[in-house]
C-alpha cells in the first residue's frame, strides 16, 4: 500500500471549483482534505477541468491539478494557496 505524504483529515466543507478565467464554477463538497491535497464530491467527475482554482467556504484559495476521478468524485493535489 502507498504511504501518503499528508496525513488526511474527514471534512465537510462547501467550495467552488471555480475555471475558465474565473468564468465558469462548479459547486462542491470537501469530503477529506490534508495539507497536500483533497477528495472532493462533484455531480459530474467528467466534467471537471484538470486544472482549477478551488474556493473554500471557510474563505481558503488553492490551485488545483486533478491526480484521479471517479463517478462523483475527484482526488486533487494542491499546487498552491492562490
Amino acid at each position: 500500500m502507498k504511504q501518503r505524504a499528508h496525513q488526511r483529515s474527514r471534512a465537510f466543507l462547501g467550495a467552488k471549483i471555480v475555471f475558465n478565467d474565473r468564468n465558469s464554477t462548479f459547486d462542491c463538497v470537501i469530503r477529506e482534505i490534508s495539507e497536500g491535497g483533497a477528495m472532493i464530491k462533484v455531480e459530474n467527475a467528467l466534467a471537471t477541468p484538470d486544472h482549477f482554482t478551488l474556493l473554500l467556504s471557510d474563505g481558503r484559495r488553492y490551485e488545483c491539478e486533478v491526480r484521479w476521478r471517479r463517478i462523483n468524485s475527484i482526488g486533487v493535489q494542491f499546487l498552491g494557496a492562490g
